[in-house]
């Protein structure tokens, strides 16, 4: 079996419409694509992780199948839409994946919505450091909408996508390789930008979250509130979009993250290796109890903070057993 445009289903949500697969039974794990990538981009594990969970990979608005309007394309208002999406859908409670700026939708989500995350795993994801490929900062040029528009006319789009597409396939052998294996990945953006309404969201999207220092959305402030919530990372060795380094960014924000980087994978691991993407996310989800949200607790680590003496967790265990010294019998 293999996700197809029949598996594709539609919900409005406040006036626009979104386009979302769900598919299997158990429990669920949310997937989320990359910049100006769609559900598609995950065709090759869905089904895997369906016979053992409910998966839901959406089309984040203005992306892929689903509307593509002038709205809020930050990611507190992508990760409010996922919340409604999956309220509608009747799921309360998830396993959030995000691959690339599906990464900072995730964790953005798991930080307004605890109470509805149970673990977070993150995929070649923004967020973990400045450092980005020059060809999405310059999304952001002057004329960069127009000059796109240009090169995506019919006939020129043609030639660059060919071309991609064949750079692809055969320098996908020796020294070559980590540079040419997200080539085909590359051509499906180009040809998408065909339409001015996607260069519309992507250009506002990357404006929210990259400046010409690089990407402005870090969790490095934030990165201490991972010790309440399981959290993985996983990042292609040859990723030429978001260097691996910020693998060990994560590794060093948050120490109980678990940090797998996987060798001959570029930007997109679950695509070069999708068994061992679907082995690693069920071995996490096997092995890990899912986050329990409590306010009291969530709370005091907000107080305890990132410079707590014993970090945040302790600080807190330390306060609560103090609170029940002192609490009369």
């Amino acid at each position: 079996m293999s996700v197809g445009i029949d598996d594709v289903e539609y919900v409005t949500l406040h006036g626009k419409r979104r386009a979302y697969v769900k598919k299997g039974t158990g429990p669920a794990v949310l997937l989320l694509h990359g910049l100006a990538c769609d559900h598609t981009t995950w065709a090759q594990v869905i089904d895997e992780l369906a016979e053992k969970y409910t998966v839901i990979a959406p089309d984040l608005l203005g992306h892929g199948l689903s509307d593509k309007p002038r709205a809020d394309y930050t990611l507190g208002g992508y990760a409010n839409g996922m919340r409604d999406l999956l309220t509608v859908l009747g799921i309360d409670k998830v396993t959030v994946v995000g691959h690339s700026f599906g990464g900072g939708v995730a964790m953005q989500f798991a930080y307004q919505f605890p109470e509805r995350t149970q673990r977070v795993m993150l995929v070649s994801t923004g967020g973990l450091g400045p450092e980005v490929t020059p060809l999405i900062k310059l999304i952001q040029v002057p004329g960069w909408f127009r000059v796109v528009g240009l090169l995506t006319l019919p006939g020129i789009r043609h030639a660059e996508t060919f071309a991609l597409r064949a750079a692809a396939e055969y320098g996908d052998v020796g020294p070559l390789r980590k540079y040419t294996r997200d080539l085909d990945e590359i051509a499906d953006i180009v040809d998408s930008w065909k339409d001015r309404r996607t260069r519309f969201a992507i250009r506002h999207l990357v404006r929210a979250v990259i400046d010409w220092r690089g990407q402005i959305v870090t969790m490095s402030d934030r990165a201490y509130l991972s010790e309440a919530m399981p959290m993985a990372v996983l990042w292609g060795a040859e990723d030429q979009v978001i260097p691996v380094l910020h693998a060990r960014n994560a590794g060093a924000l948050a120490p109980d993250v678990r940090v797998d980087v996987l060798a001959d994978a570029g930007h997109f691991p679950h695509k070069d290796h999708p068994e061992e993407f679907v082995r690693l996310l069920d071995d996490f989800i096997s092995t890990t109890e899912p986050a329990s949200y409590n306010r009291a607790r969530f709370r005091r680590m907000l107080k305890a903070g990132a410079t707590a003496p014993l970090g945040p967790l302790a600080a807190v265990a330390a306060a609560e057993a103090r609170d029940e010294a002192v609490t009369p019998a």
